[in-house]
């Protein structure tokens, strides 16, 4: 296998925290753009050439990432002239590709930072004979996902909707995120309109009698889908929870990038990455944080769980947990914000304004 596209969600979608002025994918997770990651770990599993598939902002991506020759590859882009769904992309950049139709191409979306062995996803594609095979994770709590179960060789039987009683959590496989399709099977795709893999493509091939594979691999799993959970990706991509050969650094409880100022008595802990040019104060705690470049946390403060967006401020004593302060915001000294609270770019909160814990 040689070929990959890569799925960047389109405007309007998940893809961007409403805090943050870059587009989610070029949001710094461990020091580079979230995409680095991506693209790093489909290099090492033998991906050379990949079509980056996105319906908005190629503008952003391909200054960036270039002819994708400083990673080993060759990177074109596609940019829709209107959403077409993950099965519509797709289509829609079939013509890039260089494979034969019995090839293997790898598909995955750009929103999900995962540890799945890439080539065991081939090499089950292959030695099953296929027409697609799917990444597969377990989880907890399945009411969020779809269902794929399969039968005791891995054949996918169904694909169900998001179970509305217990009696339908039949399994607690959902779609990963991550395919390989036949390279003849994505021109079957209908052309030029909106298409869902998950509703329309995967479900019209099972009917047909196509072969569809699951591949269960439960290591590490997470959707991007909220800036809480970018968060979370970040801090474990430090700690080597996720795996992936973009960090720029030895994994550890943090990362500071080049020209970050650090106070010899703060504290930085939980995977935290502090950015170029950021500051953080004398006494300061940031735990499992992202402080974004040019930021400043100032003595004293508390940060737990967060995203500091570009430039923003955070003074003095101040405690954050599980918020999102945008780009060039201001929270002043001996404020309290808690529990997914997001504070928009260059917003500014005077000095003791908001407490969320109570009088007691």
């Amino acid at each position: 296998m040689t070929e990959a596209i890569l799925l960047v969600g389109g405007k309007g979608t998940r893809l961007r925290p409403v805090t943050v002025r870059t587009p989610k994918p070029m949001v710094p997770a461990a020091g580079v753009p979230f995409l680095t990651h991506q693209l790093a770990r489909a290099r090492a599993a033998g991906v050379e050439h990949i079509v980056l598939a996105t319906s908005y902002l190629a503008e952003v991506f391909e200054p960036y990432f270039g002819d994708g020759s400083s990673l080993g590859l060759h990177i074109e882009y596609v940019t829709e002239e209107e959403p077409l769904g993950t099965g519509g992309a797709i289509r829609n950049v079939a013509s890039r590709l260089h494979s034969g139709p019995d090839d293997p191409v790898l598909i995955f979306n750009g929103d999900i930072l995962t540890g799945l062995d890439i080539r065991a996803l081939v090499d089950t594609h292959r030695t099953s004979g296929a027409d697609i095979s799917l990444h597969l994770t377990r989880v907890e709590d399945p009411r969020a996902f779809g269902l794929v179960p399969t039968d005791a060789t891995g054949r996918v039987t169904a694909f169900l909707e998001k179970p509305q009683t217990p009696e339908e959590i039949v399994t607690d496989q959902i779609n990963a995120g991550a395919y390989v399709f036949r390279r003849s099977v994505i021109d079957t795709i209908p052309a030029g309109r909106p298409v869902s893999v998950e509703r329309e493509t995967f479900p019209d091939l099972l009917a047909a009698g196509a072969h569809l594979q699951g591949m269960v691999d439960s290591t590490y799993w997470l959707d991007l889908g909220t800036p809480q959970a970018f968060v979370r990706g970040s801090a474990d991509l430090v700690l080597g929870r996720a795996p992936s050969p973009a960090v720029p650094g030895r994994c550890g409880d943090r990362l500071v990038l080049d020209g970050a100022t650090v106070a010899p008595d703060a504290k930085l802990t939980g995977g935290t990455v502090i950015g170029t040019g950021a500051v953080v104060g004398a006494g300061a705690r940031v735990e499992g944080s992202a402080v974004m470049a040019g930021a400043v946390v100032e003595p004293g403060a508390v940060v737990t769980d967060s995203l500091i967006g570009e430039g923003a401020l955070i003074g003095a004593r101040t405690v954050l947990h599980g918020a999102v302060v945008g780009d060039g915001a201001r929270v002043g000294a001996d404020n309290e914000l808690r529990d997914g609270v997001r504070v928009w770019c260059d917003a500014h909160l005077p000095a003791g304004s908001i407490r969320f814990s109570s009088d007691q």
